[in-house]
């Protein structure tokens, strides 16, 4: 009788220690948030057996501080900040692989955009006051934007492949913004990666990057907000499938202001120094770097609709919905030739 019980019981534990081992294989969905760059940060990750959260958000967290200490204009030892402060012409000003990969590529659209994308224009955002209070009490005068627009362009930074930056000017400042998010996305989905988690979405601030399929095997969804003033976060226009691709949006529906009843972007072509007047009011869009997406999304909004659309067409693997509000409010969609 005690060798039937201990058999028994050697088949229950056995069939319970199986059970066991299907449970912490099975796919689970694992959340992770937090705060960088002024924003949130939202991450999914779909895993199998045991995963330590805790150490996977440290490194997360670290990466994301590299890239503050790097490019952030609110410290006042970071990188850029110290760049800014260069009092001089000529002086190699050695940067990081970071610093200098995002420079890198607003370059690249800086040029493909015909100076649509302009990260020296932080002259100008202060004088619109697109920094801090947006309580405007005048516009700025047609001679102070000429004046500014003399001493941006980045043209004016040097920037060279052995790791230094120069000023050609001694007025010039770098402003990443336009960037930066997207490469915090591009910098975490690697991390992730090579952590050997193949599926994944990663949001910081709107932008996003999404790989593999979700937790039932389809591709993720992402919504786009309908671009409304004053409009809720969960007011979707459209929703578009992702699956190794990123998606970074830009609009002039949440940051604006008001001046003698009327409103104005807080977009600003870098040619003329003032806020744009296209009547684009979002730009989506899609591409294998989230960082490209975040500068080309800035550049569409100053270039138009139509320029925007062909330029957009020329570049591979990559696709834009462009929303424009018409003169009755109405909202129209430009699709570039394979967004859908």
């Amino acid at each position: 009788m005690q060798i039937k019980n201990t058999n028994f019981y050697n088949i229950i534990g056995f069939i319970l220690f199986m059970f066991f081992l299907i449970g912490c294989n099975a796919e689970k969905e694992i959340l992770l948030s937090g705060v960088t760059m002024d924003t949130s940060y939202h991450i999914k990750l779909i895993t199998r057996g045991f995963v330590d959260t805790e150490d996977i958000k440290e490194k997360i967290d670290e990466s994301l501080e590299k890239i503050n200490e790097s490019m952030s204009i609110y410290r006042m030892g970071s990188e850029i900040s110290r760049f800014n402060a260069l009092d001089s012409i000529g002086e190699k000003f050695y940067i990081s692989d970071d610093f200098m990969t995002v420079l890198c590529m607003a370059e690249k659209i800086y040029e493909l955009s015909n100076g649509s994308l302009d990260c020296t224009i932080k002259p100008l955002v202060q004088v619109w006051r697109f920094e801090g209070d947006r309580k405007i009490k005048s516009l700025p005068s047609e001679k102070k934007i000429e004046k500014l627009l003399s001493q941006i362009g980045f043209s004016h930074v040097l920037i060279s492949r052995d790791g230094y930056l120069k000023k050609k000017k001694k007025s010039i400042t770098l402003d990443m913004a336009s960037i930066a998010k997207g490469y915090a996305v591009d910098q975490v989905s690697a991390l992730i990666k090579s952590l050997n988690i193949k599926n994944f979405l990663v949001e910081i601030g709107g932008e996003v990057y999404a790989s593999g399929v979700r937790i039932d095997g389809k591709e993720w969804k992402v919504g786009i907000n309908r671009p409304e003033k004053k409009g809720s976060f969960d007011q979707i226009y459209k929703v578009v499938s992702l699956k190794n691709r990123a998606l970074a949006t830009s609009g002039d529906y949440r940051n604006y202001f008001e001046y003698n009843g009327k409103t104005y972007s807080h977009i600003l072509d870098p040619q003329t120094g003032y806020p744009v007047t296209n009547n684009i009011v979002s730009v989506s869009i899609m591409a294998d770097s989230c960082a490209l997406a975040d500068g080309f999304a800035t550049a569409v909004m100053v270039l138009g609709h139509c320029k925007g659309i062909e330029l957009i067409n020329s570049i591979k693997s990559t696709e834009c919905l462009i929303i424009v509000k018409d003169k009755n409010g109405g909202l129209i969609d430009y699709y570039s030739n394979g967004f859908l």
